[in-house]
């Protein structure tokens, strides 16, 4: 569901692979070094070993996509809305686009809730969340009057 297996298998030791950024050992006497994965490579193993875990009260996911590319995104979240249908999830982003599907949407601001609602209730309010969708959406689009 990650989309990570190919990545693990073509490690030096598939699936036994030692992930760290210090290295242990020496290749010589055959003991293992630890291999440095990519940011969206981490993103992805930890992503699937958080779906292994089928039955779980609450599922907190803070930026998860960030290190993926656009594409890997969209694929990341589609996966993940299926993965947190009918469970309790809190996803904290700043790339609107990827909250918007969600039941309730908190905006936070100077560490206080201040708007929450669906997305086109928030839409529809005008306030700061609207600007910033806004915002972003223009970014994508590429509009030249992005501020």
């Amino acid at each position: 569901m990650a989309d990570v297996h190919d990545i693990v298998e073509a490690l030096p030791r598939g699936y036994d692979t030692l992930l760290s950024r210090i290295f242990f050992g020496d290749e010589e006497e055959g003991t293992q070094t630890g291999v440095l994965l990519s940011g969206g490579q981490w993103q992805r193993l930890t992503l699937a070993r958080t779906m292994v875990r089928e039955r779980r009260d609450l599922l907190i996911l803070d930026e998860p996509s960030s290190g993926l590319d656009a594409r890997a995104e969209y694929e990341m979240h589609r996966r993940l809305r299926e993965h947190r249908m009918g469970r309790t999830s809190l996803l904290v982003s700043h790339r609107l686009g990827s909250v918007r599907d969600a039941d309730l949407i908190v905006v936070l601001g100077d560490g206080r809730i201040v708007e929450q609602g669906t997305h086109d209730d928030l839409m529809a309010a005008g306030g700061g969340y609207s600007q910033l969708f806004e915002v972003q959406a223009r970014g994508y689009r590429g509009d030249a009057d992005v501020q």
